[in-house]
């Protein structure tokens, strides 16, 4: 995997990061439309109609940043089409940066059709043959908007196919070289990969690069084969890499772990009545920036780094309150409105 590597640069983030006063977060990869049925707990086949919403888990991390008050940008494709320009307006009706938005005439704007089943899980139907997020050139990235990122956050469905994959190790290697801190949640979707082999050896190809890692409970098992994902061995033994500074393991609505050089531990979740589940790890991961945004030292501190997750954790249960992603990604106003009816920790 030696061609996936992205050179690190000599210099440390924290004096790069000196004179910068912008607290912007770039978010790179897709954004599609999502077409949820209008009945719950069907199959797809046999769902009567679908509601189209936008989504992708980048651009929903990048809402989620502007929505919470924080300065965020999206960097992707979308087709020349109907659905590539509501997307592009969705951003900037949220306060997204679309600079670095991309259009393609000769793709479509991706698709999903997603249902929750009666089991409780998700059922997913791309339409991505492929799509224009895959299509994204090398020369088409914003160089001076990569430049400008405190934080460059990234997944790892990017990762599929060319040209994107090498787009987006360009775009990690300029985030670097500019001094950013890097953060990957791989977002893991088995079915978008040609073998769950594949998608082990590209998740885990970029996986020392980063500084920031946000990871599942189920993706910790697809990516260690170790059955037992609660053991902290586990985790620091196949995940923890040397560069790492935070390492978040998302536990849904039991709340989160994490692991840094100093310190670890858990954050209880906030309970709520969920509605639809969609965008929480989303919402999770634009809380935890947006704080990490305004305060690089979070990784230093556990205190205020137990604060930060206990705030990402309320993002993620506002969301889980209301229907959709984008729509339901929350102000800061209303998650500290809930945070203000949980007794103290």
């Amino acid at each position: 995997m030696a061609e996936d590597h992205v050179p690190c640069d000599s210099n440390d983030h924290a004096s790069n990061m000196k004179g910068r006063n912008e607290s912007l977060v770039v978010c790179f990869g897709e954004m599609l439309i999502d077409f949820v049925p209008t009945v719950a707990k069907v199959s797809l086949a046999e769902a009567p109609a679908f509601k189209k919403a936008p989504g992708g888990a980048p651009a929903n991390v990048a809402v989620g940043i502007s929505k919470l008050g924080g300065s965020s940008a999206f960097m992707g494709k979308l087709g020349d089409d109907e659905f590539g320009y509501m997307l592009s307006d969705i951003l900037k009706q949220n306060n997204v940066d679309n600079s670095g938005v991309r259009f393609d005439s000769t793709a479509r704007t991706a698709l999903a059709f997603v249902t929750l089943k009666d089991d409780g899980e998700r059922e997913f139907l791309f339409y991505r043959h492929p799509s224009a997020d895959m299509l994204l050139q090398e020369s088409e990235l914003d160089i001076n908007l990569l430049e400008k990122a405190r934080i460059f956050h990234y997944g790892s469905i990017s990762l599929i196919s060319e040209p994107c994959r090498s787009s987006q190790f360009a775009a990690m290697r300029i985030a670097r070289k500019s001094g950013s801190i890097l953060s990957y949640d791989p977002n893991l979707r088995l079915a978008l990969w040609p073998s769950a082999e594949a998608a082990r050896e590209a998740i885990m190809g970029i996986w020392d690069q980063a500084d920031v890692i946000k990871i599942s409970e189920e993706e910790i098992t697809f990516l260690t084969g170790c059955d037992d994902h609660n053991d902290d061995k586990v985790v620091l033994d196949n995940l923890f890499h040397p560069n790492l500074k935070l390492l978040i393991v998302t536990e849904g609505s039991k709340g989160c772990r994490y692991y840094t050089k100093e310190f670890k531990g858990r954050v209880p979740g906030v309970k709520v009545k969920p509605v639809d589940t969609t965008g929480a790890g989303d919402a999770f991961v634009g809380g935890i920036l947006s704080s990490l945004a305004s305060n690089l030292n979070l990784f230093e501190d556990e205190k205020l780094l137990r604060e930060a997750l206990l705030f990402a954790n309320a993002c993620g249960a506002v969301t889980v309150t209301e229907r959709g992603a984008i729509p339901a990604l929350p102000t800061k106003d209303a998650v500290l409105e809930l945070l203000g009816k949980v007794s103290p920790r």
